[in-house]
């Protein structure tokens, strides 16, 4: 879908693929032991909901001590929501209940799933407010950059600490007010809004 969107032909999309792997093998490695040293993979600083949920499975698995009532609560809701999904469908109803969403929201912690939410009401706001395919694309790509951006800037902020073994080496800033980081992701909101809703021209 994304090589037809670019105008890509499959030889050239899988040329990228293995160039894709390639840097990624080069890089991933050292990437994640900087991030561990620095943070702690899993911890509360670097949660890692999915892996922890995948690990949690397979020790449940291998040491017999899964608890097959959850998965079995889990597999009645996932049916159930798919049953609804179905039924809005056949409605042809706006709100839907996709599965996988539902999933997703149920595992992360409420500090991810809430920005993911927030992010959704301002594309749909935008899109009933009359943006076109230009301000779809506008906010796919400023949103799309505020988490290359974070990502960035994450692994930056852990290199000192790797390199020192000192966590505690950046600054605490008392001197910042209380408030200071909602009212600059409030002003992220606004900008992301006004960007998502440009209209064609």
């Amino acid at each position: 879908k994304t090589g037809n969107l670019v105008g890509a032909t499959p030889w050239q999309q899988q040329i990228m693929q293995i160039v894709g792997v390639l840097a990624g093998a080069a890089v991933i490695g050292w990437t994640l032991d900087v991030l561990h040293t620095a943070y702690t993979i899993g911890s509360p600083k670097l949660a890692a909901p999915q892996a922890l949920l995948m690990s949690s499975v397979a020790e449940g698995v291998f040491n017999g001590n899964l608890p097959w009532d959850m998965v079995v609560y889990g597999a009645v809701l996932g049916i159930a929501i798919i049953i609804l999904d179905t039924i809005q469908e056949k409605r042809g109803a706006e709100f839907r209940f996709p599965i996988l969403a539902v999933a997703v929201g149920i595992y992360l912690p409420v500090s991810l799933s809430t920005p993911i939410f927030i992010g959704g009401m301002l594309a749909h706001l935008a899109k009933k407010m009359g943006a076109g395919p230009r301000g779809e694309k506008a906010g796919l790509l400023m949103a799309s950059g505020l988490i290359t951006g974070e990502a960035l800037m994450g692994i930056m902020v852990a290199i000192p600490i790797f390199m020192t073994g000192d966590k505690d080496v950046w600054p605490l800033l008392d001197w910042v007010p209380t408030g200071v980081g909602e009212l600059i992701f409030a002003g992220v909101i606004v900008w992301l809004f006004f960007q998502a809703k440009r209209k064609t021209t």
